[in-house]
């Protein structure tokens, strides 16, 4: 597939089939994404993927803690965002919300289905050593980039999901991950379902002139 029209194309998935992903095509996914960049090489994350019976015990843990602690999904903002902001995620909801299952209210969705990892039969947790500080964060970041333009380059669909990290004990002790790592992102992977309606929601990106400064 050709990047520029991966990058063009590549949306976050919803809805998945219940179809497992091979393990040789999570193998291919996986060595594609660890090709990613990192500071000095210190490739500093650790991925654990979760599948099959032990990715459906992870999502019930996580959803029933989400409710126990009334956490929701936010922008994770210091103060109150500016309107700026604020009218982004309107945007997202205007498409979302005409396509959501009948008579579910949009943060429920959002919350659960995050929980839940949107149904995917696999879940990537990304950790990150203690022994780093937040700055490595960006390669995590670079790492998650690598990895949802290769899913979709593969066939399959992704969501990034940041909400889980509200979890992190839970997350650790479920999945025997060691204390001097912190969660930093998942990611839902599966084949995206055609049928389903959420998976044609298609958020807008906002003008150039919004984000870009020119110093020349």
């Amino acid at each position: 597939m050709d990047l520029l029209k991966a990058i063009q194309d590549r949306r976050s998935t919803r809805a998945f089939l219940q179809r497992p992903v091979e393990r040789k095509t999570l193998e291919t996914l996986l060595r594609l994404t660890t090709q990613a960049p990192s500071a000095i090489n210190l490739q500093p994350y650790e991925l654990t993927v979760v599948s099959g019976e032990e990715k459906q015990r992870l999502s019930r843990l996580l959803v029933k803690r989400m409710k126990e602690r009334n956490i929701s999904c936010g922008p994770g903002a210091k103060r109150r965002l500016p309107e700026n902001f604020v009218e982004r995620e309107r945007g997202l909801l205007r498409v979302i919300q005409p396509n959501l299952p009948q008579d579910t209210p949009f943060q429920n969705f959002i919350n659960e289905g995050s929980c839940n990892f949107y149904g995917a039969p696999t879940a990537i947790i990304i950790t990150l050593d203690r022994v780093f500080s937040s700055a490595r964060l960006t390669d995590a970041g670079v790492l998650v980039g690598y990895m949802v333009l290769s899913a979709h380059g593969l066939g399959l669909g992704t969501c990034p999901i940041g909400l889980i990290t509200a979890f992190d004990d839970d997350i650790k002790e479920a999945l025997s991950i060691r204390e001097e790592k912190d969660v930093v992102i998942g990611v839902a992977v599966g084949y995206p379902d055609p049928e389903a309606p959420i998976n044609r929601s298609r958020s807008e990106r906002v003008p150039l002139d919004d984000l870009v400064r020119w110093r020349e």
